[in-house]
């Protein structure tokens, strides 16, 4: 899901995707660290407002991993539907 919402967004602060996702601080800090490991999103942290602020990005690996599921799971449903 956090990548879905990655692929239509430039970029997502981390508030954003835990209030799409429902995710716990926890959860989501964990998620994030395994797709960052894997070279799928990039996590750039700012101050703002004189608080930590951490931006989220698809990276070009990311975008093509997301890109390859979608077409392999169009032609799963469409081999479904005949």
């Amino acid at each position: 899901m956090i990548i879905s919402l990655l692929y239509v967004v430039e970029s997502a602060d981390f508030l954003w995707i835990k209030g799409q996702t429902k995710l716990t601080d926890g959860n989501l800090s964990s998620h994030l660290s395994k797709l960052e490991s894997a070279g799928y999103i990039t996590v750039e942290k700012r101050i703002k407002n004189k608080k930590t602020n951490t931006l989220l990005k698809l990276s070009n690996g990311g975008r093509k991993a997301f890109e390859e599921y979608r077409k392999h799971l169009t032609q799963i449903l469409e081999s479904t539907n005949k």
